[in-house]
């Protein structure tokens, strides 16, 4: 299975960058053992309309146009499904189980996302009930992901 990570914006070079980078190659090598093939980022410009309803469905648009054709989709959202990271590394493991070929993760810009996402997510995903910066989002992403494939793979990493 391919894993993608469609985002709005470009995340400049820092700390952050760094640790997500960091986590995706982690990803990368121990997920060979699961079937996990590749894990990209892919950055996306954001809109520069006027209104936020016009930004917000832009962006949806360029994310929708970016999936690949019958990939599995994960929308993050704060008024998303809240998970454990068993429960998204149990998620992580029906989807390989059910030969998911792509599985793409979609993080909007900070407008949010356009209702197109949601019509076409699989699933929406919340990172917890607080805000967060937006520069944060790809390395707690990229972490989470990297912790469900050391709790699919018995690693040390995660202690529950």
């Amino acid at each position: 299975m391919r894993l993608l990570i469609l985002a709005i914006g470009k995340l400049r070079t820092g700390p952050e960058q760094q640790l997500a980078l960091d986590y995706m190659e982690r990803s990368t090598k121990l997920g060979r053992v699961l079937g996990l093939s590749s894990l990209r980022l892919v950055e996306i410009q954001e809109s520069r309309a006027a209104s936020e309803s016009e930004r917000r469905r832009e962006e949806a648009d360029r994310l929708i146009d970016k999936l690949p054709p019958r990939s599995y989709a994960i929308a993050l959202d704060e008024r998303g499904k809240d998970l454990t990271s068993d429960a998204f590394a149990g998620q992580l493991r029906r989807l390989i189980d059910g030969s998911v070929s792509d599985l793409a993760f979609l993080i909007g810009g900070a407008d949010g996302h356009g209702p197109q996402v949601a019509n076409r997510a699989d699933l929406q995903l919340s990172l917890g009930k607080m805000t967060w910066p937006h520069r944060l989002v790809r390395p707690m992403l990229t972490e989470q992901i990297y912790r469900a494939v050391t709790i699919l793979t018995n690693h040390p990493y995660h202690r529950a």
